[in-house]
Order: structure tokens, then C-alpha cells, then sequence
């Protein structure tokens, strides 16, 4: 029998990429991990939202929901910009945040694709 950790489960229902359906706007790349014992599982989740001031807005909402349950705890491993064009259904990942550092653009450009599997997903390190 397989047995899967509440929080396993839980990550496994976590959406990899949220952003606003255009425009240009922050995101952060954040590594949810499980806390449960013996169970080293994590998901790294894009988030990008037009209504965020600040990266940390986002870490901030995104986290607490993640971490109401007690089974998962969040890390933010950087952020960026996000520029979505669906019209031309081109999304366009640069720049990086003052507080958490630059998020790897490659591996948010992974989780874009999965996401926007008929979007040209480009991204680089220029830009603010």
C-alpha cells in the first residue's frame, strides 16, 4: 500500500503557476515544503499579481493560505516581473525583487509553459 503524507497531497493540489491573465506585474517564485517528519517533499509555485505594491505582498498572501493548515511552511526563493500578453500570447519573465533577490527566471519559465502550453514563454536577467 502507497501511503502519501497529508502534505505531499496537499502540494500535489497546489497550482504551479498563478499570474494575472495580462499585463505587467511582480512575481515570486516560492519552494513550499512539507513539515511533516520524514517527508523532505517541495513544490516550487510561481505567483504573479498586478495588485501587489510589493514582492512580499505576495509572499505575504500566498504564504499564510499555504500555511494555514500546519502541514506546509513556504520559502521565497526570489522574485521578478512578469509580462503577459494574451493577445499575442507571449509572457516575458525578467528583473528581480529589492528584498528576496532575483527568483530563477528558468525554472519560473518551466512552470509558465507547463501552464501556457501555447505560449512562447522567453525570459532574462535585464530590467528592474
Amino acid at each position: 500500500m502507497c501511503t502519501q503524507t497529508r502534505a505531499a497531497a496537499l502540494m500535489a493540489n497546489i497550482p504551479q503557476a498563478d499570474i494575472d491573465p495580462s499585463g505587467v506585474f511582480k512575481y515570486v517564485l516560492i519552494r513550499v515544503h512539507s513539515k511533516e517528519e520524514g517527508d523532505d517533499s517541495e513544490v516550487d509555485v510561481v505567483r504573479g499579481y498586478s495588485w501587489a505594491e510589493y514582492h512580499a505582498d505576495i509572499y505575504e498572501k500566498v504564504s499564510e493560505e499555504l500555511e494555514k493548515d500546519g502541514h506546509l511552511d513556504c520559502e521565497c526563493v526570489g522574485g521578478g516581473r512578469i509580462k503577459h500578453n494574451p493577445e499575442t500570447k507571449k509572457i516575458h519573465v525578467y528583473g528581480y525583487s529589492m528584498g528576496f533577490g532575483r527568483a530563477n527566471h528558468a525554472v519560473t519559465t518551466e512552470k509558465l509553459k507547463a501552464r501556457y502550453p501555447d505560449y512562447e514563454v522567453t525570459w532574462d536577467n535585464e530590467g528592474y
